[in-house]
């Protein structure tokens, strides 16, 4: 693909982060190259990556950063809207399953790949801002008598861990159908794993 030389630096570098987060979604980080990030991106080669990144390492890390950065603008987006954790935690599942629909690369990389592997100093994934404000949520509705008093991990473990293995076997092609088919009865599987009667 010939690279298009209209386009600014933002624009490249924005490409490439694109081209690398579809492909480690797809392939794995292991198993993609800088030659596949260069043409997908529109990067004449291999070397015009070096214009922007060191390495095939510091793409990813700034693929990681990037959507830990926008989750948690969006996070912070739902918390100003709504004022009842149950309310907000209806909204993130949204988001989350919207993702998965529009930009299942995205949610791949969260839930699928193996980020540790290839990023091993990075912040764990659940103690970046995005997941320690969804623990505040949770923390909150425990505080409020909205869900039964538990620990707010543990309140993630059961409340996100149907939510994340649903979209995980849709992501994977387990379950077949689109995510949206399966939203509803997760949210109710979800909610009642952690709401006081």
């Amino acid at each position: 693909m010939e690279q298009d030389i209209t386009k600014s630096k933002e624009e490249l570098y924005n490409d490439i982060l694109g081209a690398a987060l579809k492909l480690f979604a797809e392939k794995g980080y292991f198993n993609t190259s800088l030659t596949e990030i260069a043409e997908l991106s529109g990067v004449k080669n291999s070397a015009g990556i070096y214009k922007h990144f060191k390495n095939k390492q510091e793409i990813a890390r700034a693929v990681y950063l990037w959507i830990i950065d926008r989750l948690s603008v969006s996070i912070d987006d739902i918390r100003r809207r709504n004022r009842k954790s149950p309310e907000q935690l209806r909204e993130i599942v949204d988001l989350w399953f919207t993702l998965t629909e529009q930009a299942p690369e995205i949610m791949q990389f969260l839930l699928v790949v193996r980020v540790s592997e290839f990023l091993p100093d990075e912040q764990p994934i659940m103690e970046t801002p995005p997941f320690t404000k969804i623990l505040k949520i949770l923390q909150m509705g425990i505080k409020a008598g909205e869900i039964k008093a538990l620990d707010p991990q543990r309140a993630y473990c059961h409340f996100f861990g149907i939510i994340e293995n649903t979209l995980k076997q849709v992501l994977t092609g387990t379950l077949k159908k689109n995510a949206d088919f399966y939203q509803n009865d997760a949210w109710n599987s979800a909610w009642a794993s952690i709401v006081k009667n």
